[in-house]
């Protein structure tokens, strides 16, 4: 209250009232309210090498629900780390209204080093957005290492502020406008088009089989 800032809080583990928990990202006003929470919903099921196995799944309960929060700035789509190689709920956001899109997370080392930051420069343009990517850095119980270089992306996919693999901030200033501007003279938003699943066709002699289902490019 006392800067008159705007909080994104986590994310959390949560416990619910039937012995899960949610992986949850609180969005906090300037008054200190809370505006909108969001429980991750893909689950970080891999196993990356022999040391490192994660099943998220056996301790959490996925949410249901995308979620767009209003903010002065523009609406904001929340997420949360695994959810980021899941990009149509990104372009589900984008194309409900989010002009930003916030992605906390806790990436291990070697996924940081490989996919951080091209995933999510990927996001932003995919979706003329700006990304927010706090990230957790640092050494963890049991030898856990997270990959940290917290970003902010605009929405042509430049990175306009970068943290390191140690604790502290990052500022940039955000031009809603810019997105706007971007999705006017690049409307890929606006361009998904229904398709038929098939495989062995010829599609100049129009005999594609067809196993019967409908595919988009994107919900909508």
């Amino acid at each position: 209250m006392e800067t008159g800032a705007w909080l994104l809080a986590g994310s959390l583990s949560i416990r619910l009232e039937d012995e899960w928990s949610a992986n949850r990202c609180y969005l906090i006003d300037s008054t200190g309210a809370i505006r909108a929470a969001y429980d991750k919903i893909h689950m970080f099921d891999v196993e990356l090498n022999d040391r490192e196995t994660y099943h998220e799944s056996a301790t959490y309960r996925p949410g249901d629900r995308a979620v767009l929060a209003e903010t002065p700035w523009g609406p904001l789509g929340m997420t949360i780390c695994y959810d980021l190689r899941l990009p149509h709920l990104y372009r589900d956001l984008a194309q409900r209204g989010a002009m930003m899109l916030a992605v906390p997370s806790a990436f291990t080392r070697p996924t940081g080093e490989a996919h951080w930051e091209v995933l999510l420069r990927a996001r932003a343009i995919e979706n003329a957005a700006y990304v927010f990517e706090p990230a957790q850095c640092g050494t963890h119980p049991h030898g856990r290492k997270t990959w940290g270089y917290s970003l902010i992306v605009d929405p042509w996919g430049e990175v306009i502020a970068a943290a390191d693999e140690e604790p502290g901030y990052i500022i940039a200033d955000i031009d809603p406008a810019r997105a706007t501007e971007i999705r006017r003279s690049l409307p890929s938003l606006n361009h998904n088009r229904d398709y038929s699943s098939w495989s062995g066709a010829d599609p100049d002699n129009g005999d594609a089989v067809s196993d019967g289902s409908r595919q988009t490019a994107a919900r909508r």
